[in-house]
């Protein structure tokens, strides 16, 4: 690096607790989403709390615990889409949740919840003094960084440096900068189970050699992915990038030479799995990143021939309408990029989205067993992804296209799929809600 960038860098190092003084009462701070978020600085935020009253919180999707999350007297969090962190501002009463698209997340940016100031997680920089955004911050930093007076980094060693669209920020556009290592939050694989492996090879052999992938969050998207082992000349353009994604391209199953948007490269907004995904990520000139408003977009999704769009289900009612992040009012995890994929898929030429869940959801907290094929969503629950746009729905007990079918079709179709404990009471529910 340059004498001159190097002194630039040694002007606006300060520590964390010297960096969050500039924050005052009614200010809106930004601190970061999922895999890309500036804990350190939260934290020190928090031991200002006594100072402090009226702060809002902008994040999404966090992993780590944080006290300014738990404290409603003096910070109000908004969030548009729900890690464990933002589970527990939900039961502190704390969180105000936003429902929006991926695709429109600049809205969140920009009108929702638009930062005075912005704590930015950022690479190791390169010799002309630029940082990458790291394993999420493409998706959507860009647009913070537009509206933030007052913009602070936090360079983390960990940080991938990843390529891509918006994807750098260079020392001389901070105000200040924090050095703070600190791994990222990991997901680790599980284990498929029996019914999980037979949901992936449902689908699976939906998938044809060219296909362009997007998976999503979950053991049933990574067991999608690394069944497609026998698959050839793969592409990715996806939201989130996965461990089971990484494993194709290593594999030699990804070539995205099919690919009408980028070809050549893996497209994502995201990345979020092991270490060892961050790892594959970081400088690796075959992905390529962009905001949520570009690689969401159903219009540039559908460019690509036969994508392919996997996603998930907390329950699906027999008109086919999924709820996959509120269930009778309690808010889970996010609207996020299910519709966007679902639709642009679905207007690819030989695309195809798929919404597969295990039949059954057993209760963390009571253990009781209950359909995720139900009669009628429950009072409260947000439809997610509309029945008009649902086209496969794939349980381990089989698959159905649900979009040429007649809504009496469709609640025979679903109970067809639903555990055989359930179908007798389904079919009584649909008789007499005049569906069978």
């Amino acid at each position: 690096m340059k004498d001159s960038l190097k002194k630039l860098f040694d002007e606006k190092l300060v520590t964390p607790d010297e960096a969050v003084q500039c924050i005052r009462s009614g200010q809106t701070v930004y601190i970061g989403t999922c895999t890309s978020t500036c804990y350190e600085l939260a934290r020190a935020l928090g031991r200002r709390s006594d100072e402090l009253e009226n702060v809002t919180i902008g994040c999404s999707n966090l992993f780590k615990p944080l006290d300014i999350m738990t404290d409603p007297d003096r910070f109000r969090i908004i969030s548009y889409f729900m890690g464990p962190t933002e589970r527990q501002a939900q039961k502190a009463g704390s969180l105000d949740y936003t429902s929006i698209h991926l695709s429109l997340v600049d809205i969140f940016c920009r009108e929702t919840c638009p930062p005075d100031v912005a704590f930015l997680e950022v690479s190791l920089p390169d010799d002309d003094g630029n940082m990458s955004f790291g394993a999420t911050g493409v998706a959507l930093n860009k647009f913070i960084q537009e509206q933030a007076k007052t913009v602070i980094l936090q360079i983390n060693k960990y940080a991938p440096f990843v390529y891509g669209e918006d994807n750098l920020i260079n020392i001389r556009d901070c105000d200040m900068a924090v050095r703070f290592d600190e791994e990222i939050a990991e997901v680790p694989n599980m284990e498929p189970t029996p019914e999980v492996k037979a949901i992936s090879e449902y689908v699976i052999d939906q998938i044809p050699d060219g296909a362009c992938v997007q998976l999503g969050i979950g053991g049933i998207g990574n067991a999608v992915g690394f069944g497609l082992r026998d698959r050839n000349d793969l592409g990715i353009h996806t939201e989130l990038m996965t461990d089971s994604l990484a494993f194709l391209m290593k594999n030699g199953n990804v070539t995205n030479k099919g690919k009408r948007v980028l070809p050549g490269k893996s497209v994502a907004a995201f990345t979020l799995g092991e270490k060892a995904l961050y790892e594959f990520v970081d400088h690796n000139k075959d992905m390529y990143y962009m905001p949520f408003t570009i690689a969401n977009d159903p219009r540039i999704i559908a460019r690509n021939d036969r994508a392919v769009s996997v996603n998930s289900a907390i329950c699906i009612d027999l008109m086919g309408q999924v709820a996959a992040d509120n269930i009778a009012g309690r808010q889970f995890s996010g609207t996020g990029g299910q519709l966007d994929f679902v639709r642009g898929a679905q207007m690819s030429r030989g695309g195809k989205s798929f919404i597969a869940a295990t039949s059954e959801n057993i209760s963390k907290r009571t253990g009781k067993i209950s359909s995720r094929i139900v009669a009628a969503l429950p009072t409260g629950a947000a439809v997610t992804t509309p029945r008009s746009d649902v086209q496969y729905v794939v349980t381990e007990y089989g698959c159905v296209n649900l979009k040429p079918l007649t809504i009496k079709e469709r609640a025979h179709a679903l109970i067809s799929i639903a555990h055989p404990d359930f179908r007798e009471e389904l079919t009584e529910a649909a008789r007499e809600a005049g569906l069978y």
